[in-house]
């Protein structure tokens, strides 16, 4: 009796006790590759990818299953583009950013100096037109990308000695993420790319003069506050980082619907879990520091200001050479605009008031 008579005269019960599946059901077990640009230390932005692959195998019944591998392990951690556009890795976790040497573009999917916050980011993404363009300028590099995280603003480092003015960064070595170095150097520092897995033995050796990670949670655990007194405030380049999930794009559209709904939908449990660990932890973090001895100090008013200035002359000069710059810093410069005059009256004002209050 041939399979389709089987299944006509036997009906589905009969068929499934006699251990033959209709063929249309069986989607074979999908095994991804994900790399990392992260530490495995550092349990809130290199856990975020652990959040994501398990949501995704949890929702695939374990049929669709990602190893998450840390930087360093499968490539280095800023190889992580290279090995997606090629195929080496399914996907990646990453801060776009740390690219830019590709394009300046890449910076515009993670942060830019006096950018946009996380919640504006997220909504320029997911409600503007954020996604849409990047996902254009992305395909030109294989690939297909996922909001995948925020830190929230950031902390603007850890120094050896105080930095009172613009002139104490002259010759500074600095340790800053990715395109931010661009407008460190303009000021006079020495902008230094280092993984953050090998910040601490550069900050200690001497190496470097200073460094930025993240914030308090991480920064206490990786021990900045063992080799550099002064931590500054605030991460002017950095009001809302966002990390991404980068997925190389034949492996994409080798997926079902469905197991593209269940990327996506883990892609943003882990965007949403990660913003909420770093801002439940860096309270209690921060708190620690300081009562170990870190000397708190805020970035002076002429520094926020050169720092600005120099911003937006380089994002003029990059509109003028970078037709993908153009396009895109178009439309995230109006968004930001629009956004700053809304929080103005609400979320700014809100805040301003309940930081003055004693709760």
């Amino acid at each position: 009796m041939d399979r389709r008579s089987l299944i006509k005269q036997a009906g589905i019960a009969g068929v499934l006790a006699a251990g033959v599946a209709p063929a249309v059901h069986a989607q074979a077990a999908i095994r991804w590759r994900l790399a990392s640009s992260f530490p495995r230390s550092l349990d809130t932005i290199f856990g975020t990818a652990e959040v994501f692959a398990n949501k995704v195998k949890a929702m695939s019944g374990g049929k669709f299953e990602i190893t998450v591998h840390a930087g360093g392990e499968l490539m280095p951690p800023f190889g992580v583009v290279d090995g997606v556009q090629q195929g080496t890795v399914e996907i990646c976790h990453t801060a776009p950013y740390y690219f830019f040497g590709k394009n300046e573009v890449f910076a515009l999917g993670c942060a830019i100096p006096f950018g946009l916050n996380s919640r504006q980011m997220t909504a320029w993404m997911y409600d503007g037109n954020g996604l849409k363009l990047l996902r254009e300028f992305y395909a030109k590099y294989n690939i297909v990308n996922f909001p995948g995280g925020n830190t929230g603003a950031q902390m603007g480092g850890w120094f050896r000695k105080e930095i009172k003015s613009v002139a104490d960064l002259k010759g500074l070595k600095f340790r800053i993420g990715g395109f931010a170095g661009k407008v460190i150097e303009r000021m006079g520092g020495v902008p230094q790319n280092i993984p953050g897995g090998e910040i601490y033995q550069a900050l200690e050796k001497g190496t470097i003069d200073a460094a930025e990670w993240i914030g308090p949670y991480d920064d206490l655990k990786l021990g900045f506050n063992k080799v550099a007194p002064y931590y500054y405030y605030p991460g002017w380049w950095e009001g809302g980082p966002e990390l991404d999930f980068f997925i190389n794009d034949k492996a994409w559209n080798a997926l079902s619907a469905d197991h593209k709904a269940i990327v996506e939908t883990a892609a943003s449990e882990a965007h949403i879990v990660m913003q909420a660990r770093y801002d439940a932890r860096n309270p209690n973090a921060l708190k620690q520091l300081v009562a170990s001895g870190t000397k708190l100090r805020p970035f002076s008013a002429d520094l926020m200001n050169d720092a600005f200035k120099h911003s937006m002359a380089l994002y003029d000069e990059l509109n003028a050479k970078n037709p993908d710059w153009k396009k895109i810093y178009g439309d995230y410069s109006k968004f930001r605009a629009d956004q700053n005059l809304w929080f103005r009256f609400t979320e700014a004002t809100f805040d301003r008031f309940m930081q003055a209050q004693k709760l």
